[in-house]
């Protein structure tokens, strides 16, 4: 992993829970910035994008941020800190990486 980059963490697009055999689901946090990634393809390349499964442990995340911060999406800035707080993590990208703002 690059770390001279800011690095967001997102699940896997799609995963299943032990706890509801044979379904299938998505994290609506990880799903809108995916679609951010999609939309502005410019600004996310300034990004290292990691998608990590949903079960835990989630060792990258771990790695980086801390056992008690396996929250996704997250953000871990290239300069130290992070956000893992979806409103948090959208401010983030907007002022770091020139994002629009989500409208009110």
């Amino acid at each position: 992993m690059n770390s001279k980059v800011d690095r967001l963490f997102i699940l896997e697009r799609e995963f299943q829970d032990p706890a509801f055999p044979g379904a299938t689901f998505y994290c609506k946090d990880c799903i809108l910035i995916e679609g951010l990634l999609a939309m502005f393809p410019e600004r996310a390349a300034n990004l290292e994008v990691v998608r990590v499964a949903w079960l835990r442990p989630r060792a990258l995340v771990v790695d980086a941020l801390g056992e008690a911060n396996q929250n996704l999406p997250a953000i871990a800035f290239a300069d130290g800190g992070f956000e893992n707080e979806i409103g948090r993590v959208l401010e983030a990208l907007h002022l770091r990486h020139g994002f629009p703002e989500c409208h009110p």
